[in-house]
């Protein structure tokens, strides 16, 4: 992996993706954004990895679109601009939907991509130093392909203030709008809180996890009719006759620990 973006997988199946480009303020160009497709493309593919951590190395998380970068996009084509942003929704899109829950770690900046990133990850954890914008206005745009995911993440209400006025957003008003899970008053508490939270996540069932997730991003916003009703059913009938099911079952009832458990 290019030295831009760190991937590493430790012993317990933790995997840490690292933005860095410290200098930078790990904001993002056309490598960038490829390179964080492979990982986590990397990461889905690889059945020992049970949860993942996107970081970033210096002050910032992510100040969005790199200077040069952009400077480019400006002398871009219609047909040039939509391919550009397809590659960056399906870089979103892919870490939104990976198997394994995911936790983003958000110091310092984290700004109109940089959301995008903190909103596809399944918990977010910051410190108080963090600050959040969807910035797009000021220079003309719109936080087009970032957009699903933070309307997901901070409700339709919020994302008409915050995607019109481009206001900076605190870690404490993040918090209160569920952008952010935790917010931690040094890095250190942010280190013991995603260590937390990760051993938590190590006690469950692999594949219950994965389902779990599937099942929100499935079936949220869906009217709770007959047709929901019948497959919400259907889902937990198949875990229970899986292997992992029976096994998680067992363990409780023989009062051991499940063999997922080191």
């Amino acid at each position: 992996m290019n030295a831009d973006i760190l991937y590493s997988v430790a012993e317990n199946g933790l995997a840490t993706v690292t933005m860095n480009r410290p200098n930078t303020h790990n904001a993002f160009n056309n490598e960038v954004i490829q390179l964080l497709q492979d990982a986590f493309a990397r990461a889905a593919n690889d059945k020992s990895v049970r949860a993942l951590l996107l970081q970033a190395k210096g002050s910032s998380f992510c100040a969005g679109g790199d200077m040069n970068w952009m400077k480019q996009m400006a002398g871009y084509s219609y047909e040039e601009n939509l391919a550009d942003s397809k590659k960056i929704a399906a870089m979103l899109n892919k870490l939104n939907t990976l198997p394994m829950p995911t936790i983003a770690r958000v110091q310092g900046a984290a700004y109109g991509g940089g959301v995008g990133l903190v909103a596809c990850c399944d918990i977010a954890v910051a410190t108080t130093n963090a600050n959040f914008c969807l910035s797009e206005v000021k220079v003309g745009m719109i936080p087009a392909t970032i957009s699903p995911y933070v309307i997901a993440a901070i409700g339709q209400r919020a994302s008409r203030r915050y995607f019109t006025t481009a206001e900076v957003i605190s870690a404490e008003k993040a918090l209160g709008l569920g952008l952010i899970s935790e917010c931690c008053a040094t890095e250190e508490d942010a280190d013991h809180a995603i260590a937390a939270l990760i051993k938590a996540l190590l006690k469950n069932g692999p594949r219950a996890i994965s389902e779990a997730k599937k099942l929100v991003l499935d079936l949220s916003n869906r009217p709770i009719d007959a047709e929901l009703i019948e497959e919400s059913s259907r889902r937990i009938a198949l875990t229970r006759d899986s292997s992992e099911g029976k096994e998680g079952l067992s363990a409780f009832l023989e009062k051991r620990k499940p063999n997922w458990i080191q």
